[in-house]
Formats: C-alpha cells, sequence, structure tokens
C-alpha cells in the first residue's frame, strides 16, 4: 500500500506531512491513518514540536507488525541485525568470517545468529516479517542468486532463499552489498537526493548507483561493478582474470601488499615495525602509519585514493551525480584517502559535473549496509502484500 510504503520512507512523519507527500487532501490522508491505526499497521509515536498551531502527532510502522532481520556480508566479515519496523535495532552481532568458506559454513552462523539474537530478545521466528541479506558480489535480483562472484565462487547459483527459508516462515531479499549502502542511504535521506553514488573500497570495490529516487541494478542486476574497469593497462592481474583492475590496485588487498613492499624494500620503518609485530600488513595498518607522519604510507593511501578517483572521474562525467558518498573498510585509513579521491575527481572529471559535486564519506558509517538490509526487507515486504503478514 502506497500509505504504508510512504510512513515508512518518512521518518517523523505526521498526518499533514503525508498528505502533503501523497497529493492526498487532509480529509482523505486522516481517513487513511485511521484506518490503519485501527487494524494495527500504524502507530502514534508521540508529539512533534509546534509550528504555531496544534502539536502534530508523528506517525510511523506499528511495533507490533513483528521485526524485521538484516544479515550484511563482506568478504571478511559479516553483520546480523534485528531490528523493528521502522529500523530501530533491536539486536546485532558483528563478527570476522571469509566468504571463501562456502555458503555453507557462513550461512549456518548466519542463520545461529539470527535465532541466537531473537532468542536473547523473546522474540520468535513467526515474528519475522521478512530478511534482507547483502552479498558482496553480483546478484541477479530476481532469483535472489549470485552469479560468478570473484570473491567469492563457491557461492554462485546457490539458493539463499531456500537455506534461509528452512529456518524462517518470511520472505528473504538478497542483494548486493554496496546497492543495500545505497539503499540505507536513500532511506536515510529520506529521497530527499535523487541521483547519487555510494563506493565501497574494502576488499573489493564496488559502487552502488541511485537514480531517479531508485537503486539502479541494470539488466541483469550487475550495473556498479566498477572495482573491474581498467585503470593500467599494465597492471597487475586481478581474480577476475584481467589486468590492471582498479581491485587490484586500490583495494584493501593491494593497499597491504604495497605497504608490505614498502616494509621490506626499508622505506618505511613505521611499517617495518607493525610488519615484525604481526607478521602481516593490513589497510589499517598503513591508516596509522600515516596518521604518524610515515611519507611511505601517505604515498601508498595518495596512490590508492588517485586511482579510486581516475575510476571516479568517469564515472562523474557519465552520470553526472550530485553526491558520492565513500564506504567501506579502506575508508578508516583517514582523511588523506578521500582527499586523493576528491583531487583526481576534480581534475579528471568535466566542470560542469563537478560543479555541485559533494564527495564525502558515507554518513551512515560503517552503519550503510546493514541499515540497508533493512531497509531491503521491510520495503519489499511491503511491496509483496501491501502489508506484512
Amino acid at each position: 500500500m502506497e500509505v504504508l510504503q510512504t510512513v515508512f520512507w518518512s521518518a517523523a512523519t505526521s498526518r499533514t506531512g503525508l498528505a502533503s507527500r501523497l497529493a492526498y487532501s487532509r480529509t482523505k490522508a486522516n481517513s487513511l491513518i485511521a484506518g490503519l491505526i485501527e487494524q494495527g499497521l500504524v502507530q502514534e509515536a508521540g508529539l512533534q514540536a509546534s509550528s504555531g498551531g496544534r502539536r502534530p502527532e508523528t506517525l510511523q510502522l506499528a511495533g507490533e507488525l513483528g521485526v524485521v532481520i538484516g544479515a550484511d556480508l563482506g568478504a571478511t566479515s559479516l553483520d546480523v541485525a534485528v531490528m523493528r519496523p521502522d529500523l530501530r535495532i533491536i539486536a546485532s552481532r558483528s563478527e570476522e568470517a571469509d566468504v571463501r568458506a562456502g555458503p555453507g559454513v557462513v550461512l549456518a552462523r548466519v542463520r545461529q545468529l539470527m535465532r541466537e539474537l531473537l532468542a536473547m530478545n523473546g522474540l520468535s521466528p513467526r515474528q519475522v516479517i521478512a530478511i534482507g541479506l547483502g552479498v558482496p558480489g553480483p546478484v541477479d535480483f530476481a532469483s535472489g542468486q549470485l552469479v560468478n562472484p570473484p570473491l567469492m565462487p563457491e557461492w554462485d547459483a546457490f539458493s539463499i532463499r531456500d537455506y534461509l527459508g528452512e529456518a524462517f516462515d518470511a520472505p528473504v531479499f538478497v542483494d548486493n552489498d554496496v546497492n543495500l549502502m545505497a539503499l540505507g542511504e536513500l532511506w536515510r535521506l529520506q529521497r530527499s537526493l535523487q541521483n547519487f553514488l555510494v563506493i565501497k573500497v574494502g576488499t573489493g570495490i564496488g559502487c552502488g548507483i541511485v537514480c531517479h529516487g531508485e537503486v539502479y541494478r541494470g539488466a541483469n542486476g550487475s550495473a556498479g561493478d566498477v572495482g573491474h574497469i581498467c585503470v593500467d593497462q599494465a597492471g597487475p592481474r586481478c581474480h577476475c582474470g584481467n589486468v590492471g583492475c582498479l581491485e587490484a590496485m586500490a583495494a584493501g588487498p593491494a593497499i597491504a601488499a604495497m605497504a608490505q613492499q614498502a616494509a621490506e624494500r626499508g622505506e618505511s620503518r613505521s611499517l617495518a615495525e607493525a610488519l615484525r609485530a604481526t607478521g602481516r600488513l593490513t589497510a589499517a595498518d598503513v591508516g596509522q602509519a600515516s596518521r604518524n607522519g610515515d611519507a611511505a604510507a601517505n604515498a601508498i593511501i595518495q596512490r590508492a585514493g588517485s586511482l579510486v578517483g581516475q575510476m571516479l572521474a568517469s564515472v562523474v562525467n557519465f552520470f553526472n551525480p550530485s553526491h558520492v558518498f565513500i564506504g567501506g573498510g579502506v575508508t578508516q585509513v583517514g582523511p588523506l584517502f578521500l582527499a586523493s579521491v576528491r583531487q583526481s575527481v576534480y581534475h579528471r572529471s568535466l566542470a560542469l559535473s563537478t560543479r555541485h559535486l559533494e564527495i564525502q564519506y558515507t554518513p551512515l558509517g560503517t552503519h550503510a549496509g546493514v541499515t540497508g538490509t533493512g531497509v531491503l526487507a521491510m520495503q519489499e515486504a511491503l511491496r509483496l502484500s501491501g502489508a506484512p503478514a
């Protein structure tokens, strides 16, 4: 139902605000809301500040509808959260995971965490409205299955829906993780921005595209796979089989590899000490060395940011977004990465494309992915039946 969708996408809305968004008369909006409250689908959640007259009531989806569960899988981590219909988090858990272990191992753990979080909060599987899952690979959205995912080959054509459906009598929706980050930002913004990009830089690199207020997935779900755009014809071979891919040269593992080379060549005392201490280096180590003023670490971060910006400049020229939000683990290296991305984009893009362009780290930060899983679950459940079952 359009009214329920609008309530969901309009945080802290009132009857007047709802009428305005839907272009309904106040009488019609009041009548519809009264009916939804009576059915237990919408609830009043306190008075808003007065704008000069009677203080309006805040409307939101009723908590009695149940809960949604979101699981955001990264290449090396997973986040699971149980959320109310308005996406307030009831409980969550984050831990390390390796998607290369295969769907049997990883999804068994996801399913176990879902059950534990429900039980810890006195909730039963029957109260689950829908489940949203984000994965770091290309997804055929209609079937909910991964298609030849470079980072997780054992997941190809595996039915995540069927696996989770064995434990929960609720619809399961699956999408690429960066699409869900974009969906999370779209929900945070209440669709106030219509055309923007979300770039995730972690173990891989991907792009979520919001076009005319909707996440754009392309003809088959692979839109935004920018990590495999070539940025150097003479570059290293990527795990996808091609050479010079952005992901092979600027993602987390590439940054770590450059750091190890710098340490072994004696170019960085700070990185060499970190390597001796742990036996390996990560992008976080490079970020810490950079914050300590290490010149080699600064050069590595600047190179990675410049390459991401090189790719992004072409995308900005093509798509002309109003904003670019950057997220993912590599953003934790600090502001120098963002500055390098910006410099490269503004240098290489057309003046008209960047006249009002804003490039920043995602405001949702590490919560962007799991928020997006909740948005996906709730939005698609409402679309399926007009109201959650």
